[in-house]
This record gives C-alpha cells, structure tokens and sequence, in this order.
C-alpha cells in the first residue's frame, strides 16, 4: 500500500478515515463529526500528550471533523488544510457558519461592547467568527458575536472578502511577531505559516509546512527573483519583499524580521546550505 503523510491523512492501526478505505490497514472507519475551534488559538500535536511538540494550530472559529475523543483528548483533521493532530477535548465546540474573520493581527474580544472594560480574550488575524448584531459606543462600532462578547467592528471583513490581492503586503504585517516553531497566529508563527496565514487572507490556499509548500506555483531562477516569490531551504521558506529583501519568520531573530537576500543566504548557509528551490505563485 502507498505510504501515506500523518499528518495529512487520519489513520492509526485502531481507527481511520472512511475515505481512506482499500489505502490503509485499520479495525474501524469513521466518517469523523463536523466541530469548531472555541478557544483563541488551539495548539494540534502528533499525539494525545500535551509535552509533545506543536505541528501546528488552529484558530478560534476554523473547523475541524473529529474521530476520536479519548482521554480528555480529540483526534481531528483541519478543514482549512486537512492537517491531522490532537488537541484537549475542551478546546472544541459546536460547528456555526461564520460571517467574518479578523483582519488585523490581532484583537481584543471584550465582554460587551465597551473598549474600557477589561478584554475576555484575544483573537489572530485569521479567527473566523459569527456576528449577530452591532453597537456603536461613542463612536466606535463593535460587533456582537453568537458567541458572548465583542469585537471592533472596523477589525473584521466578512468573510467573502479579502485583505487585497498582495499577500506580501498582508505578511508584512506580521514585522516583529514572535517566532514559534509550529505557531501559525499573530501571537506567534513560523516560516511556513507566515506563508500559508498571508496567502489565506489574499483567498488564496497553500499547504502547511515548507516541505509540502515547495509544489506550489512554478519553478524560477534565482535571478528572476521579485516581490511575492518564494524561497526555499530544506525545512525554511522566506518571502521576497522585493528583489534585494527577503521576508521571513525565523530561529535567528526569533521573529518574523526582513532580512537583505543575498545576506540571508550566507548566514543561513552554514545550517541550511545554499536554497533548494524558487517559486512563483500563478
């Protein structure tokens, strides 16, 4: 049988996806039931153990099918780019259709819509949410959420709608933010989530880690880099700003930092080698 990616396809020895039927081995098949992210940012490892490492996370309103809860513990698989992992039980709630996500990198959701009262937690660029009213309070406009709670309205787009068609202008954004291995959220993200985050808000999609990104677009030189193209290191990914600067979340500043190329490509030489790959975005 063809060796299948964990983390993009639901099988254990125990319980699989039904979809994965006649590809994998496994006791039982379940078709997974539809949920939703309820907590600000969700934190997906490869097995029920909350010391094990971050793959990835997911944010509040993205949805998920669950095929097992055990332990406290739910086994799922992203809707958003079928990323599979576990993740606490408590963390998920019942699925909504949402009408808008959150346009900046990041917002306060308050208990009511007043800025001066202190905020219940807060959201990344990205969370998707379902807004059934809105207040204006001296001026400032708020969403009401089906959820409790508030947001600033002039934060969110629905969800039709996009940041633009500049994805580099979206990651730009992020100048400053923490690097987090496995982060994928305006608290915190990483190299390759820098990428897919800023290509969603564009409407566009594009797998979760760097070594699946590296089929996206088309192949181009090196001398024919420009802003928005991507390159690529065994296990990094930058973004080209412009044809001198390269964008990236990264281990050396521990943030996402704007980095001259060609002293990027030195710097990171001694670790990673010279870059494996440039891509085009169509």
């Amino acid at each position: 049988m063809e060796i299948l990616d964990r983390r993009l396809h639901a099988f254990r020895t125990d319980l699989a996806d039904e979809t994965l039927k006649g590809s994998v081995e496994a006791a039982n098949f379940v078709r997974g039931e539809p949920a939703r992210i309820a907590v600000p940012v969700a934190q997906l490892r490869p097995g029920p153990d909350l010391a094990r490492g971050i793959d990835t996370e997911l944010l509040f309103g993205e949805t998920v099918r669950v095929f097992d809860r055990a332990g406290g513990f739910a086994w799922v698989q992203a809707d958003q780019d079928r990323y599979v992992g576990y993740l606490p039980e408590t963390m998920l709630g019942s699925p909504e259709e949402p009408t808008h996500r959150i346009a900046v990198q990041r917002t306060f959701l308050y208990p009511e819509p007043e800025l001066r009262k202190p905020p219940t937690a807060t959201l990344s660029m990205g969370s998707r949410i379902t807004v059934v009213g809105e207040v204006e309070t001296r001026g400032t406009r708020y969403f009401v959420l089906s959820t409790g709670g508030a947001v600033i309205a002039r934060h969110c787009l629905p969800v039709a709608e996009t940041m633009g068609d500049d994805y580099v202008a979206v990651a730009e954004k992020f100048i400053e933010t923490p690097y987090l291995w496995g982060g994928r959220s305006g608290f915190g993200l990483d190299c390759s989530a820098l990428v897919q985050l800023s290509l969603m808000m564009v409407g566009k999609s594009a797998p979760r880690d760097s070594d699946m990104q590296v089929s996206i677009g088309s192949a181009i030189t090196r001398e024919e880099l420009r802003r928005g193209d991507l390159v690529f290191w065994k296990g990094h990914v930058g973004i080209m700003e412009n044809e001198q600067t390269l964008l990236h979340a990264n281990g050396h500043t521990m943030s996402v930092a704007r980095e001259g190329f060609e002293e990027a490509v030195k710097r990171i030489g001694w670790l990673y080698e010279q870059p494996t790959g440039y891509r085009r975005l169509g």
